[in-house]
């Protein structure tokens, strides 16, 4: 028997976590937290203990390292499980890191605990080159390897190809993970498996297309630009993995070519304003992936080697700053709120849900002179996601239990998102040959699901199931 069991993702995008049943074994693909109201079979945001039987589970497989990925693999072994972690090479550099400071926000402050657990997991890692099969494992009867393909989603990530055995029936079943759009900074773009018998795919963006990168990195810069002219803030609410980085790297191309510049095109005289853009990024955890990111130039796409070739430097330029300490964190919220000088503040969590982004928001968000800037997924529940229904009406959101009057301008640029954008999900399904025979879709809201099954059925393909959908 081979079979597919979801424990997350299902209901939502968050708490990513698959089971594939090869006989009377099993692997996991990934197991990550639930964020804002979504929830799995019974575990939820609040209560992330292992809501099924792990005693047979023989790996887990990682596909990158978001948290809503791999937040809650502490609980997976409290719960258990004594298997390897199998993810790619620079996964396995960045996971540690991730789930230190996840431990360190919601499971313990106790230093000697947090070290025994990384430990464990460090002893657990087993990387996986990509493009290579890795056997998991194989019995009498029973047999199970992974590949690893590069998805285009952050540094690491990774859409894996199993290649099942039980008595006479093999499958080959690929797991997308979350997929990256394509021509985005730093990263190639995923290519399509080489077939596959069934899909489990994501669909964080079944409902829509991104912005092109031209029209992008466009809004980008008059948005900023707009902070220049008026001496405002423009707040980035940025995941410290991949999107901290791809702003970055924007960012350092904008200032490149607009650098002496006159953006009204009026002035004879250039004035140089882009000059006066001070960077900032405030998040000590974003800070260790850039530092990563940068290490790890080998998995980077051409055209970022290219500038790195030129002596530009993307990730690591003059008018960046980086704040760690939690005094300066204060300091740096209390000087933007009140002083007059352009500013781009990078700060997380992604969704507003924590983490030094809301001090920020508490300061700013009453002051039209700011700007609060989304480049990412807001899960329902979550204070992002209420900025961003309710801000441009001129309402509030509330944080920490008090509610906040929105009055700076609130903007959405898609296409920084991280994820693959409708046309990218079917390119990647279409693109195998021959089809596969079952397509299971994930990791979205109800609305983006089904508009994705639509767009598959439209180009002939068949088998579509919505796991979860009554």
């Amino acid at each position: 028997m081979i079979d597919i069991k979801h424990h997350g993702a299902v209901k939502g995008v968050t708490g990513s976590c698959h089971e594939l049943v090869v006989g009377s074994s099993g692997i996991l693909i990934d197991c990550g937290l639930f964020q804002g109201e979504e929830e799995g079979n019974g575990a939820s945001a609040s209560d992330l203990s292992i809501d099924f039987p792990n005693s047979h589970i023989r790996a887990l497989v990682v596909t990158h390292v978001h948290i809503d990925h791999v937040g809650r693999i502490p609980y997976l072994l409290a719960a258990g499980f004594e298997g390897p972690i199998i993810c790619s090479e620079p996964s396995a550099i960045m996971l540690p890191e991730i789930l230190e400071d996840a431990l360190k926000i919601g499971f313990t402050r106790d230093r000697a605990l947090i070290k025994r657990v990384l430990g464990l997991i460090r002893s657990r890692l087993v990387p996986v080159p990509y493009g290579q099969w890795h056997t998991v494992f194989d019995g009498e009867g029973e047999s199970l390897s992974v590949r690893l393909q590069m998805a285009g989603h952050i540094l690491g990530s990774a859409y894996v190809e199993c290649e099942a055995q039980s008595d006479d029936e093999f499958e080959r079943i690929v797991f997308s993970g979350d997929l990256g759009a394509p021509h985005a900074p730093l990263l190639p773009e995923p290519q399509p498996p080489e077939r596959a018998d069934r899909v489990v795919i994501e669909s964080t963006y079944g409902d829509k297309d991104h912005e092109s990168r031209e029209d992008r990195r466009y809004r980008l810069k008059a948005v900023l630009e707009h902070a220049l002219e008026d001496g405002g803030t423009v707040l980035i609410p940025a995941f410290s993995i991949g999107r901290t980085q791809e702003l970055l790297y924007e960012i350092e191309g904008l200032i490149a070519e607009f650098k002496g510049s006159d953006p009204s095109g009026s002035d004879p005289t250039p004035t140089d304003i882009w000059s006066n853009l001070e960077i900032v990024v405030d998040s000590p955890l974003a800070a260790t992936f850039t530092r990563i990111y940068r290490d790890l130039k080998p998995f980077w796409d051409a055209e970022a080697i290219e500038l790195v070739n030129q002596g530009r430097h993307p990730l690591s330029f003059e008018q960046l700053t980086v704040i760690n300490s939690h005094e300066d964190h204060l300091n740096a919220v209390e000087y933007l709120a009140k002083s007059h000088r352009p500013c781009v503040g990078l700060a997380g969590s992604g969704m507003c849900a924590g983490g030094r982004v809301v001090n920020y928001l508490k300061a700013m968000l009453a002051d039209k002179r700011n700007d609060v800037l989304f480049v990412g997924y807001q899960a329902k529940g979550t204070p992002g996601r209420d900025i961003l229904t309710y801000g441009p009406r001129g309402g509030w959101v509330e944080l920490d239990g008090k509610r906040y009057d929105i009055r700076a301008r609130i903007h959405q640029v898609g296409g920084y998102s991280a994820h693959a954008g409708q046309s990218d999900l079917v390119r990647f399904v279409s693109g195998i040959e021959p089809p596969p025979s079952e397509i299971r879709i994930v990791h979205g809201d109800t609305g983006a699901k089904e508009l994705l099954k639509s767009q598959f059925h439209s180009i002939g393909l068949k088998g579509i199931m919505i796991p979860g959908l009554a």
